[in-house]
């Protein structure tokens, strides 16, 4: 899921990577709309309260909304910058640093909520900047490795992508197209990924209320350690493992022979 870029990633990938980010997205949204009665898988939202803020003169209210967005930026920037200072070594390392601070993020949004949180204005404002700034890191996380493909955090573009897709395929030739039809799937996918994961939020929230933080940051690493296994298992039997294993019973049977 997280180790190819760009041409060399398969839709299999892309449909890994976008049902399991698109789910835990989904839990943190409707988590956050739960506990702090705000969208922060996604800043549309946020630049009409702005505009409205600003048009009111509550300047102190605007500039809470403007660190916002600014923090979904920012995670945004960061998890690219990381992707692209890694590209040509260690290039897994770069895909799941993003998601480790991501996880970060969020944990530690769940463990103030547990221990400390007190329904203060200001440590909402705080603790909504610190999970835009996670699903900052996940959505330009999976857009850049994914070559834009998958956009998980939010579903206006993809619902406007899948209109298009539809109208494409009231034509034959067009139904036939095994791109447009992968691409449909992958679409479909994170739709549906998305909801589960906050009807998930939703019910789990009654059941364990904020611990349902601590199950988002599960799936995020269970991401991280499937494609790290996944990778050792890769390298394992990759040309140049075979090549010194073969090269170790050929020096066996030599000295064997020598004897």
């Amino acid at each position: 899921m997280l180790r190819n870029r760009d041409e060399r990633r398969t839709l299999t990938e892309n449909l890994k990577l976008g049902s399991l980010t698109a789910f835990s997205a989904g839990m943190v949204n409707v988590t956050s709309v739960v506990i702090f009665f705000s969208f922060t898988s996604n800043v549309t939202g946020h630049y009409a309260i702005l505009a409205q803020e600003i048009s009111k003169g509550n300047w102190y209210q605007a500039s809470i909304v403007i660190l916002w967005i600014f923090l979904f930026f920012f995670g945004n920037f960061l998890s690219n910058l990381l992707v692209i200072t890694f590209k040509d070594k260690r290039e897994y390392l770069g895909h799941a640093l993003p998601m480790l601070l991501e996880i970060c993020c969020l944990l530690g949004t769940g463990i103030y909520l547990e221990f400390n949180y007190s329904e203060t204005l200001k440590e909402t404002e705080m603790l909504v900047a610190t999970m835009l700034l996670a699903m900052g890191l996940q959505n330009g996380l999976t857009a850049s490795i994914s070559n834009s493909a998958v956009k998980t955090t939010h579903l206006t573009g993809l619902t406007t992508d899948l209109g298009i897709l539809f109208s494409q395929f009231t034509k034959k030739e067009n139904r036939a197209d095994k791109k447009l039809v992968g691409k449909a799937r992958l679409l479909l996918t994170i739709m549906l990924s998305y909801m589960t994961g906050g009807v998930c939020a939703g019910y789990t929230y009654l059941q364990v209320e904020v611990h349902v933080l601590y199950v988002v940051c599960g799936v995020l690493l269970i991401i991280i350690a499937y494609d790290y296994s996944a990778l050792k298992i890769n390298r394992q039997k990759s040309p140049g493992y075979i090549d010194k294993v073969i090269k170790m019973l050929t020096t066996s049977i030599e000295k064997k022979e020598s004897a």
